[in-house]
Parts: C-alpha cells; structure tokens; sequence
C-alpha cells in the first residue's frame, strides 16, 4: 500500500505517449517527429489555456529528444542569458510571463537556432498576435507552426479512462470514473497513474475495483501527503 500511495502522489514523468491527444492529434504527431529529429519543421509555438498541456508537450519533447541523443536547453522566465549551440533544441515555456531581458535573450537564441541546425518548441498563454511581447520577438514565434492546445472535456477524460481499463481487461464503473473526475488530479497522466495503481491494489487486496476501493485508495493517499 505504501509504494502504491508513493507511485499516486509522484507526478507521472510527461512523455508524448502518456499525453492524451483529443482534438491535437495532428500537433502531437508533428512533436514526434521533432523530438525524432524527423521531418523539415524546426520552429513550434503552441498557445493555450492553464492546464491545457503546455509545460508537458515542452518537458515530453525535450526528454525524448534527449534520449535520442540531441542537445537541449529549457527556457523560462528565470532566463536571463543563454549561451547554447545553434543545433540545440530549446523548449521555452510561458513566454507570456517572460521579462525584457529574458525577451531580448529568447529573441537572440531564436536568431542562433535558425541561422544554424537548431529547433526551437515556444509555449504560451494566447496567440502570438496577443503576447504582450516585443514585437520583433512576436513576429520570430509566429513565423514557425502556430498550434493551439485544446484540453479535454470531462467526456473526453472519461472515455480515455475507458479505454486506458479496458486495454488493462478492467472493468470501470461510471460511478468510479466520476469521482476520479471530481476528486483526483484532473491531468491525465496524473488520472491514469491513479488508474493503474487502482488496478494493482484491486490485485493485492482481491477486492473488484468500486468505489468503496477508490476512496480508500485515495484517502491512504490524503494521509501521506
């Protein structure tokens, strides 16, 4: 039961394959390819609402880029400077929050990376024709593919649970996936980690998973945290 509880309150590591697409499929197709080093598109910026996605596809993107071998480096608003080869792939997160001299830094890396072998993967908050911005740095993210991040609706969640169970041979209740719904994280890779160790603890206690089993799972949880 503990590592159970562990396994639950760590964040699940964001990958592309625990991404639930929806309504991106197209996008997270083409950040495959990036992240493979496929294909001839080098600059992304994608733009949604909090909650939409956006930290996870850059830290996805990045992390398997790097296991491919490729060169990263993260940027955010705590960037002042950054001195990376122009073949590296940067992923700069939230450069609606980003200061003047963080601007003035992204702008120049994104010169370097295009004058060279690099990738840049931008996120935000609105579209780039609404950043408050410098424009220069306005023009340079709307230059590349503009995507926007739509987020899951509850139906949308409930029937990706439905399948992530039914791939596992579980049977889920709606009642089950309701109150994941209402009372867990409601991220999917958070949600289907919550799932799955739902399902192991149905196996070590011999008990069908109800509901009565998820609030006791999640209560174990509650106490540790």
């Amino acid at each position: 039961m503990k590592q159970l509880v562990l396994d639950i309150a760590l964040p699940a590591a964001p990958t592309l394959d625990n991404f639930v697409p929806g309504r991106n499929a197209e996008l997270v197709a083409a950040l495959y390819a990036l992240a493979n080093g496929a294909g001839n598109e080098r600059f992304f910026y994608l733009w949604g609402a909090d909650g939409s996605g956006r930290s996870h596809l850059l830290r996805a993107v990045a992390a398997a880029a790097r296991r491919n071998g490729r060169r990263t480096v993260w940027f955010d608003a705590q960037t002042k400077a950054l001195d990376a080869a122009d073949d590296v792939l940067c992923a700069a997160d939230d450069v609606h929050l980003l200061g003047a001299e963080a601007q003035v830094a992204l702008f120049n890396l994104h010169n370097r990376v295009r004058g060279g072998n690099g990738a840049l993967l931008a996120s935000g908050n609105a579209a780039p024709a609404q950043l408050r911005l410098r424009a220069d740095l306005v023009t340079r993210l709307a230059a590349g593919l503009v995507y926007q991040l739509h987020g899951l609706d509850d139906e949308e969640k409930s029937a990706a649970l439905r399948r992530h169970a039914d791939a596992r041979g579980l049977r889920l209740a709606p009642e089950v996936t309701a109150y994941l719904l209402r009372h867990a994280r409601r991220d999917m890779p958070s949600l289907l980690a919550l799932l799955d160790a739902l399902d192991r603890y149905s196996l070590e206690t011999r008990r069908a998973i109800t509901l009565p089993l998820l609030r006791e799972l999640l209560e174990a949880t509650t106490k540790t945290s």
